[in-house]
Order: structure tokens, then C-alpha cells, then sequence
């Protein structure tokens, strides 16, 4: 399968942003999805995860609550709506899938089969 992210941007504190993910060449469904980000001087992290059906979810401790992560398997998307945004989510975001068939708990341990090319987010204060 194959990831193409979109949807990044500048904005302002406090706003929001949706990142899409489109997938191709796989079958989606079978795929744990989830974002990572990474800032500028810093390792990439694990930002949210969902299933294969996207009935379970999982977000890191510093976006739960903000951001939501959502997938659409008839149109082999993913998207995470991010909202009251904050400067230090300043970061490029990446779509990722788990290895095939695997949970979604592989992304939390950063076992990942498939990297999306990164969106940037910019958030100014």
C-alpha cells in the first residue's frame, strides 16, 4: 500500500486543521493507521492510531482530546481533524500503516510497514 498525506498548512493558535491520507494499492482494510509528527530538532513521535475497522482509536497523551483520527475504508482515507492547535504542534505529519493484518498497537511501539510523505504544520502564536 502506498500514502499520500495532504492538508498541512500555516495557522494560527487555537485553530483548526484537517490532515488527509489517501492509500492505494493495498487493501486498506487490512491496514492499522495512524499520524506520527516530527518537529524540527526533535525525533519523530507517535501522534494517533486506529484499527482496521476504526472502532478502537489511541492518542498520544498530548494531543487526546484535541485532535481525532477517523478513517473512511470506501474511500481508503484517513484523516486527523486537529483542533485548538497549539505552537508546539508546529511539526511535519506523517500517515503511516502497521505491518499488514497487525494491530494498531504496532504503530504505538513504532513497528511501521508503510510511511506516507509528510504534510508541514505550521502554527503561529
Amino acid at each position: 500500500v502506498q500514502l499520500q498525506a495532504s492538508g498541512g498548512g500555516l495557522v494560527q493558535a487555537g485553530v483548526s486543521l484537517r490532515l488527509s491520507c489517501v492509500a492505494s494499492g493495498g487493501t486498506f482494510s487490512r491496514y492499522a493507521l495512524g499520524w506520527f509528527r516530527q518537529a524540527p530538532g526533535k525525533e519523530r513521535e507517535f501522534v494517533a492510531a486506529i484499527s482496521w475497522s476504526g472502532g478502537s482509536t489511541y492518542y498520544a497523551d498530548s494531543v487526546r482530546g484535541r485532535f481525532t483520527i477517523s478513517r473512511d475504508n470506501d474511500k481508503n482515507t484517513v484523516s486527523l481533524q486537529m483542533n485548538s492547535l497549539r505552537p508546539e504542534d508546529m511539526a511535519v505529519y506523517y500517515c503511516a500503516a502497521a505491518p499488514k493484518d497487525d494491530s494498531w498497537y504496532m504503530l504505538l511501539k513504532g513497528h511501521v510497514e508503510v510511511w506516507g510523505q509528510g504534510t508541514l504544520v505550521t502554527v503561529s502564536s
